[in-house]
């Protein structure tokens, strides 16, 4: 008897959309006009699911070439993989690594393979890949699955979408789908990663040089791969899930290939991997709330110098495993929640880190900057004190929120969510927080400005390290508060009510000048906006909208419309070129130029990239005047799109940015950049679950004359300053309320029309007291 003939793979209307390029509406037109669309093979009535072959064979006939991005074609055939193949999840991000390895055109070679060889030539490629840097499966309880690399046939089609996302997207895009995929398959309840910003913000808050550093809630390690950037070449790294362990390894393996990576998939505060490893610096975005972190099992442990963790303050376990793990004088900074500040049952530990002077300082973050959204994260900065050194009189509490977020988020590394802390709403993950642009809804959270937030930290941080006896601080922003006087009755360590306790501080002239000098430019500012709005260059279309041919982004390009251009991803593929690629692009190290980053297009900023950010990464475009610049993350507030101008002229691609430049004797910039930006365009050319990504082929465009282009153009861009000047507005109407606000309530401003003039003390300690009582003011 036959064996049976295994089941084709089927894919959803969804999954089809993604495929063809085109979106879910188009789709079900497709099976209501055409009487050869395949039939379903599967599902229900209202989600059936179609033969993947049979759709693929009905679309070629008809001339529908694929246009799902490699990470999206690598997603697709992970989810179509027969359950009965050869290597696993590990087995491939080992391939990844090798992959990354290997030049463009020996992945293209590979890529022509029979299956047979293809598995073959896999399986020796990860095998030559694995070291001891890379977790295995049986250093994660994986049992069975361990022992060494192995591929079928059967696993052809997943090779070869991953070796096509690799030498297309680079290797970081490839692990990103296979965390997600094998995250997806698991029990996590959420794995998010910090924003690079916010990565390299910890890194740079520790003092000195950190040759060794560790992470015991590496995530995707971000935070290593920040420490790595600040020069570290000891990168150590534990994660209770084996996924963000392998990740982390590989992902560290690429962006840090001369460093000595060491990663291992256990819990940190059960199961130290490293019990004896001494580090310079530890960095940590744990775990928030977290009730079963082992409060009974580890009660007499020797880590709790400053007092035993109730049960309700995982956080404060996780700051004394980090100090344990401190060589003295080593500093660590941990990402942690607010209420571990103020919390009543973390007093006495509390109290114990100011009184040890293992706390120096706590740094407070605007809503936005990294999971959960909506609250304002601590960044705890601690130094383990040395034997027989100075006594530490004082910490520094920075409130970096002030003014620092308008608009909604964005962001980017990878952790694990556990729980919910006491006093938020949501946990944050292991090794970081996910960008603010996770969900299609958007988020609740403010877009951050990151580049005033790290001069606010890390100058009050400095300044503090270099005197801390003489440190005067800034009214609002920055105090250092003396150890006897933080050692009351609730040890409360929030930064926003310690650095406002010192407003009084401020001069009442210098306060009153500078609220009248925001008043004067919010009123300039009131009156350009009302001349923008006056404009009215639309008329309606009648009784029906309308409608017109489209062409992909894809398709335009191939035409020789327009070119789209983008920052080369990967910085570990060792396939670095220098000099200055045909398109105007610069490779190698970076030049002193600024980078436009997709903040900036949300924000409406100029260019406030970091270079330094782009080491390593191969090509990155020089933007021109009349570029078109899209965001290549979905989601959060903001516009997507906008047109580059003189001041974007000459500065370099950010990594998350789409550059579309059009041939301006066909295509019109601005109807461009309107219409590739517009709400549904970039909906129906997003792929993703956690993130959104923006798949720029698939963006379409209006088949419209030139000189109709320019009409639309012109609208397009009335509303890009209609936006522009709102923003100012707001943002000036936000400055002057919140210092007169401040102004009232610290004494430096009084109500009313003018200074207070000679008054009489007979009118007590009210001076409008004698206005109240006879109507007129005392003379």
């Amino acid at each position: 008897m036959p064996p049976p003939t295994p089941s084709s793979a089927q894919v959803t209307a969804a999954e089809i959309s993604r495929i063809a390029g085109v979106t879910r509406a188009t789709v079900s037109n497709w099976r209501r006009r055409h009487g050869d669309f395949p039939a379903p093979a599967g599902g229900t009535d209202s989600s059936p699911l179609y033969d993947l072959e049979s759709v693929r064979a009905w679309l070629a006939s008809r001339g529908h070439a694929s246009a799902a991005s490699p990470p999206e074609e690598l997603r697709t055939a992970l989810r179509l993989r027969p359950s009965a193949t050869g290597g696993g999840t590990p087995d491939l991000l080992l391939l990844v690594l090798a992959a990354a390895r290997r030049s463009p055109d020996e992945l293209t070679a590979a890529l022509r393979l029979p299956d047979a060889d293809l598995a073959a030539r896999a399986q020796h490629d990860a095998a030559s890949a694995a070291d001891d840097s890379v977790p295995t499966a049986a250093d994660s309880g994986a049992g069975s699955d361990s022992g060494p690399v192995r591929f079928a046939p059967g696993d052809a089609a997943v090779l070869r979408a991953l070796y096509t996302c690799v030498r297309d997207e680079g290797g970081q895009a490839a692990l990103e789908v296979l965390a997600e995929r094998e995250l997806e398959d698991s029990a996590a309840s959420g794995a998010y990663r910090t924003p690079e910003p916010l990565a390299d913000l910890l890194a740079r808050l520790l003092p000195g040089a950190s040759a060794r550093v560790l992470d015991p809630a590496c995530g995707s390690g971000t935070l290593l791969a920040a420490a790595a950037r600040q020069g570290a070449r000891e990168l150590y790294g534990q994660d209770t899930l084996p996924v963000q362990a392998w990740r982390s390894a590989v992902s560290l393996r690429l962006t840090a290939p001369e460093a000595e990576v060491t990663v291992r998939a256990e819990d940190s505060l059960r199961a130290d991997a490293f019990p004896g490893l001494t580090a310079d610096t530890v960095l940590c975005n744990p775990p928030y709330g977290d009730r079963d972190w082992g409060h009974d099992e580890l009660a007499y442990d020797p880590r709790w110098a400053y007092g035993v963790p109730p049960r309700a303050e995982p956080e404060l376990a996780w700051v004394q495993h980090a100090l344990a793990h401190l060589a003295p004088g080593g500093h660590a900074a941990l990402l942690l929640p607010p209420a571990v500040a103020g919390r009543a049952s973390g007093r006495r530990v509390r109290a114990e880190l100011v009184r040890g002077g293992a706390l120096r300082a706590v740094i407070a973050l605007p809503p936005g900057a990294s999971v959960p959204l909506h609250v304002g994260l601590h960044i705890w900065v601690l130094q383990r004190p040395e034997p027989g050194g100075p006594e530490r009189k004082s910490v520094l509490f920075v409130d970096t929120a002030s003014g620092a977020a308008t608009g909604t988020g964005t962001g980017t590394a990878t952790g694990t969510t556990t729980g919910t802390a006491p006093g938020t709403a949501t946990a944050a993950g292991r090794g970081g927080a996910a960008p603010a642009s996770r969900t299609r809804g958007g988020s609740r959270s403010a877009t951050v400005d990151w580049a005033r937030i790290t001069e606010r930290a890390l100058g009050a941080w400095r300044a503090f390290t270099e005197s801390p006896d003489t440190f005067e601080g800034e009214p609002g922003v920055a105090h250092s508060a003396g150890v006897v006087d933080l050692l009351d009755d609730v040890v409360d360590l929030t930064p926003a009510r310690l650095v406002r306790a010192s407003r009084s501080e401020a001069d009442p002239a210098a306060l009153s000048a500078e609220t009248d000098a925001a008043r004067r430019d919010l009123v300039k500012a009131a009156k350009s906006l009302a001349r923008t709005a006056g404009r009215e260059d639309w008329s309606t279309a009648g009784a029906t909208a309308r409608e017109w041919r489209t062409a992909t982004a894809s398709d335009l390009a191939r035409g020789g419309a327009l070119t789209l251009l983008r920052t080369a991803p990967d910085a570990a593929r060792g396939r670095a070129d220098t000099g200055t690629d045909s398109s105007g692009g610069s490779s190698g190290e970076p030049e002193a130029r600024p980078v436009l980053t997709g903040a900036d297009i949300a924000t409406g900023s100029g260019p406030t990239g970091d270079p330094a950010e782009l080491r390593g990464s191969g090509t990155a475009p020089v933007i021109a005047a009349g570029d078109v610049l899209v965001r290549a993350v979905a989601g959060g507030g903001g516009p997507m799109a906008r047109v580059a101008g003189e001041e974007d002229a000459g500065a370099l691609l950010g990594p998350h940015v789409h550059l579309f430049r059009p041939d301006p004797a066909r295509l019109d910039a601005w109807f461009l950049a309107g219409f590739l930006g517009a709400e549904e365009n970039i909906a129906g050319a997003s792929t993703g679950s956690t993130v959104l990504t923006v798949s720029p082929g698939r963006l379409r465009v209006p088949l419209l004359p030139l000189e109709e282009q320019r009409q639309y153009g012109e609208a397009f861009r009335h509303a890009h300053e209609l936006r522009a000047e709102a923003r100012r507005a707001n943002q000036l109407a936000e400055e002057t309320a919140r210092l007169l606000s401040g102004g009232l309530t610290g004494g430096q401003l009084l109500p009313g029309g003018g200074p207070s003039r000679g008054r009489d003390s007979t009118a007590g300690d009210n001076p409008h007291e004698a206005r109240s009582r006879g109507g007129q003011s005392p003379r």
